[in-house]
């Protein structure tokens, strides 16, 4: 037999070998099955290069010394946020069984109690996030502390870097945390030297590069959005430390549209725990000092909300985020509102946001109508024909790329932070979210996702019928790789 034969039976030996092999780890890690079966296509359909794709983006991988530094910094943070709940006291009986109900589950999931006497003030306008950030930083006398996906140099988020470093200069202790692939580029930009030369200390956190994305994933990202001042007042949302008329401007989706809470009370407390320990993780400050040094505090009532912090992510429970959101979903009796810029269900919430239609709730979902990624589109637009047919009105928003993450329950309580519904924002980025069991507060959101839909044109169900077959079948295609999205 020829030279050349012998190599041919050679790799087609090793690729069935690699084949079998890697189905078989697909099939014993027991993932979600719509998961597991996107998979093994991926593995069976595509020679060498499914593999090659499956081992980089396949497992939860952030390294054996990570995750192990994660797990030993985790448990004294665990219970400082678990000591919080001799501290709470609930009346459920005047919030609610629903709000009851999924309190409960979101403690037994997180460990972090509800923490009543909150005042709280969302920000629908972009504008206003950056100033009222500003003097917030402006007025502060002990701590600056700030954790974002992305920071954008340029226009508003320029301004809140000189606030930091005014801050610096008065002997504030300032701390950012920025994900080092989401803020690569402001991470070598003269602004963050800047930054560095002004004393702020400032981190990246989850490294990447091309040898270590061959021992750990690449997209386990940090997503949250989180600023604690003086540990007595917190931003959380959506929003990245960008101002939207200097970010993606040539991506051809328009402005990036979102919303903050500014929080005062006592949970903010946990949000300062939240970031000190996202900080050690990247540190290697102990907690000792970080207790010490980070302003994280029992605060007094400052008003009526009673409010939970939900931080999620791949290291402890990452399935916990899911449940708290189907739960809320199923327990809806009149009406259901979310907006998410990145709509791909699985299966099970694509069923729970069908049973509500079905047993009489109003749905509403608001995406836009063009996001930054072609294979979510896609994806998305697969799944809106389920929704139309279920009796969901699905808008879509024509203002630009709305990118605020609301869940409004009934009226009675609302789900706010920067958690997507796709696979990656549930399974795999360390995100934070806020249930909120107010009626004031979701009323204010409710009518932010009002002005979302009088922006939006509603998508009919005619149109999606009247789709070419090569449309569906496009579309269709790229649902089939929804779990891995």
């Amino acid at each position: 037999m020829e030279l050349a034969s012998w190599q041919a039976v050679v790799l087609l030996v090793l690729d069935l070998l690699i084949r079998i092999g890697l189905s078989l780890r697909i099939i014993m890690r027991r993932q979600p099955v719509g998961v597991s079966l996107a998979w093994l296509g991926v593995v069976l359909l595509f020679p060498f290069l499914g593999a090659f794709i499956y081992l980089l983006v396949g497992e939860l991988r952030l390294g054996t010394r990570y995750a192990r530094w994660a797990a030993v910094i985790h448990e004294p943070y665990e219970r400082w946020l678990k000591d919080l709940t001799t501290r709470c006291h609930i009346e459920w009986s005047v919030l609610g069984t629903q709000c009851e109900s999924l309190a409960r589950l979101a403690t037994t999931a997180i460990g972090i109690p509800t923490m009543p006497g909150n005042r709280l003030q969302l920000l629908g306008n972009t504008d206003d996030v950056f100033e009222a950030m500003v003097a917030d930083i402006d007025a502060a006398k002990r701590t600056c502390h700030m954790e974002f996906y992305i920071w954008n140099v340029g226009g508003k988020a320029d301004e809140v870097a000189e606030a930091l470093l005014r801050a610096a200069r008065r002997g504030v202790l300032c701390r950012v945390l920025v994900d080092a692939v989401g803020s690569r580029q402001f991470l070598r930009s003269e602004l963050a030297e800047r930054l560095r030369q002004g004393d702020i200390e400032l981190e990246a956190a989850l490294p990447g590069g091309l040898i270590r994305g061959l021992f750990v994933r690449f997209d386990l990202r940090l997503h949250r959005k989180i600023v604690v001042i003086d540990g007595e007042i917190a931003y959380t949302g959506s929003l990245n430390l960008v101002d939207p008329r200097y970010f993606k401007r040539d991506a051809g989706v328009g402005m990036w549209i979102d919303a903050m809470v500014r929080v005062e009370g006592p949970a903010v407390e946990a949000l300062a725990i939240t970031f000190l320990e996202d900080w050690e993780l990247e540190t290697g400050d102990g907690i000792e000092k970080l207790a010490k040094t980070g302003d994280a505090r029992p605060l007094p009532n400052a008003g009526k909300a009673a409010v939970q912090v939900i931080p999620s992510g791949p290291l402890v429970r990452n399935e916990a985020i899911q449940q708290i959101l189907l739960m809320a979903i199923y327990t809806a009796r009149r009406e259901l509102i979310l907006t998410t810029p990145y709509f791909v269900p699985d299966e099970v919430l694509l069923t729970a946001l069908i049973s509500a239609a079905r047993r009489g709730v109003e749905v509403t979902i608001v995406l836009p109508d063009k996001v930054d990624s072609l294979l979510v589109r896609l994806a998305s637009q697969a799944h809106k024909l389920d929704l139309l047919e279920a009796g969901i009105r699905v808008a879509q928003f024509q203002g630009g790329l709305l990118h605020t993450k609301s869940i409004t329950v009934d009226g009675q309580f609302s789900l706010f932070g920067s958690v997507n519904l796709d696979p990656r924002s549930l399974h795999l980025m360390f995100e934070i979210t806020l249930a909120i069991y107010d009626t004031q507060f979701t009323a204010e959101l409710r009518e932010l996702q009002r002005s979302y839909v009088e922006q939006s044109r509603f998508l009919d169900l005619a149109d999606c019928h009247a789709r070419s077959r090569v449309a569906r079948l496009t579309y269709n295609a790229a649902r089939l790789l929804g779990p891995l999205l």
